[in-house]
């Protein structure tokens, strides 16, 4: 039995109150199943801005009913004061994943990316405090590296952001360092490397790559690269963001004030997942897909390759990733398919 397990099973043993910002969203909606299915209590907040109410559907579904009985909800903005320190009541640990995410969306619009991410956090870290919450685990990204080339990247070295999402993500840090050293409040940063699985929404302008390319493959719609496919990533299946997230909640001491990785340690092409998403759509729909992607310009903002250290991770927290690539495709691909399985089944 690894660390996670055994945290999970003194979770419920003794259930604690758990805060998820960002609840409708495709993180916060696997960790709302996984937390609810360990007979937590769970407040979710959320306005519906990137997040959906049929994602609280789903685990609604995949729940015990009394399971989902501990489950309470405020529709509530994280730019509103008052209703974080609503939502932080009672609580005992708090998961914050409400951010607008995508690096395109905050080129487009940096002014409301900047209010979000920036000022409302800003807003859960004085309410948490404020309500001394016990544990606070926020959601960075990978994207705080920015133009450093080095690889793999480790939590000390960074470079300039790139885009105005990836400020506002350090941004974050910063702040929470700041809260540490002046106020004694304890944070966690989780550095997010492309996250995958279930419930991550295939539909939008800035839909992440996995859940778009299959979407469209299934169609069969065209497969846009954007670069010589060459330009590679570390894609992290769901549940090992899952796992990290309670691991960083239940974290003590030196493991306390710390930003990590939380990614697969593993590097992958986007002509790679192209082929691997391609081959495991086949076997599943039995025949074979031959069609080709349609390469075009480098994305800007766009980092050209990533691959996380998880080394702190493991020391530091235990983390102990299930999910690499391949396992995660194949874990995730049935939810795809059945998704929109009236268009092409």
């Amino acid at each position: 039995m690894n660390k996670y397990e055994k945290i999970c099973e003194q979770l419920r043993l003794e259930p604690k109150t758990w805060l998820l910002t960002g609840v409708a969203g495709f993180i916060g909606s696997n960790l709302l199943e996984t937390l609810l299915k360990l007979n937590q209590k769970i407040i979710g907040l959320d306005n519906f801005a990137t997040g959906y109410q049929h994602n609280l559907d789903e685990v609604k579904s995949l729940v015990e009913k009394q399971q989902w009985g501990n489950f309470r909800f405020i529709n509530g903005d994280i730019r509103i004061l008052e209703d974080c320190q609503t939502a932080v009541k009672d609580v005992d640990y708090i998961l914050h994943q409400a951010a607008l995410g995508s690096v395109p969306r905050s080129l487009e619009d940096p002014i409301t990316s900047n209010e979000t991410n920036v000022s409302g956090f800003l807003n859960m870290l004085v309410a948490a405090r404020d309500a001394k919450v016990e544990s606070f685990t926020y959601a960075a990204s990978s994207s705080t590296y920015g133009d450093h080339p080095a690889l793999p990247k480790t939590e000390d070295n960074i470079g300039k952001p790139l885009s105005p999402y990836a400020v506002t993500k350090y941004v974050n840090e910063l702040y929470a360092d700041v809260f540490s050293k002046c106020y004694g409040f304890n944070t966690i940063g989780l550095r997010y490397f492309n996250v995958f699985g279930s419930r991550q929404d295939p539909n939008g302008a800035y839909a992440a790559v996995i859940p778009k390319w299959i979407d469209a493959m299934l169609k069969g719609d065209k497969v846009f690269i954007n670069g010589d496919g060459e330009t590679s990533r570390d894609f992290c299946y769901i549940d090992n963001t899952v796992q990290m997230n309670i691991l960083a909640a239940t974290a003590k001491n030196n493991a306390l004030n710390q930003v990590y990785n939380v990614a697969a340690g593993e590097q992958t092409s986007l002509n790679k997942l192209f082929e691997l998403l391609q081959n495991e759509i086949s076997t599943l729909n039995l025949e074979k897909n031959t069609s080709k992607p349609i390469y075009r310009n480098f994305r800007a903002g766009d980092v050209l390759h990533s691959l996380a250290d998880i080394d702190k991770a493991k020391k530091l927290l235990g983390y102990d990733p299930q999910y690499f690539v391949i396992k995660g495709i194949e874990q995730a691909m049935p939810w795809y398919i059945s998704l929109n399985k009236h268009e092409y089944i």
